[in-house]
């Protein structure tokens, strides 16, 4: 599975319209994403101190658009080259940092759960 951040407005706007699309696709060319591994410091660097955020939960067979993994920071991180299809969400987190501003996987991705949550 395959994790995107964004806002709950960003969030309700793509439902509304049917397909995912953010400002890094316009700007740089794709949407970041990140491995279970890789959510939580993406979201503490990028994101601290922030509520109401969505964790998206994607599952990388169901995409239509291309899926590359890239070096940045020493790692691979995957990158979405279109538009995120909502068919390919198959869990939707509503997300927030802690009362000390960082963030923690939900709790059903700590114990491996595979529940669909929204």
């Amino acid at each position: 599975m395959l994790f995107h951040i964004t806002s709950r407005s960003q969030w309700q706007q793509a439902q509304q319209v049917g397909i995912y699309h953010c400002e890094s696709l316009d700007t740089e060319g794709f949407i970041h994403c990140s491995t279970q591994d890789q959510v939580v410091s993406t979201a503490n660097r990028f994101f601290q101190g922030q509520a109401g955020l969505v964790l998206l939960g994607i599952d990388p067979e169901r995409l239509q658009a291309e899926i590359r993994y890239e070096p940045a920071e020493d790692q691979l991180f995957p990158h979405l080259y279109g538009p995120l299809n909502l068919d390919a969400i198959t869990q939707i987190w509503q997300w927030s940092a802690t009362s000390d501003g960082n963030f923690q996987l939900p709790t059903d991705l700590q114990k491996g759960s595979s529940a669909v949550g929204g």
